[in-house]
């Protein structure tokens, strides 16, 4: 279960360092910014930015749901915060 977990974040961070190259969506570069003028290193930012995208994974996989990009938008707008991850259980290791 741990290789899994592993592999899924790894997974995720390498989308989000694709959505970072592509700029698309735009807001996750600006978030990654965002969050580097405000003190956090690369990886914290972009391991913030992954958790994000997890809640969008999240609900389409265990609600039947779409990917909701002006959700995903909204949830890069709070963070460092995560108001959402007491919902699915995130455990961000901190």
């Amino acid at each position: 279960m741990q290789d899994e977990t592993s592999t899924s974040i790894a997974n995720l961070i390498e989308v989000v360092e694709n959505q970072v190259a592509d700029q698309d969506p735009k807001k996750v570069a600006e978030t990654l910014m965002r969050l580097r003028m405000t003190g956090y290193s690369r990886d914290e930012a972009i391991e913030y930015i992954a958790c994000a995208l997890m809640v969008e994974i999240y609900d389409v996989s265990h609600h039947n749901g779409q990917f909701t990009l002006s959700r995903y938008e909204a949830n890069l707008d709070t963070l460092p915060d995560m108001p959402w991850a007491d919902e699915i259980n995130l455990d961000i290791g901190e």
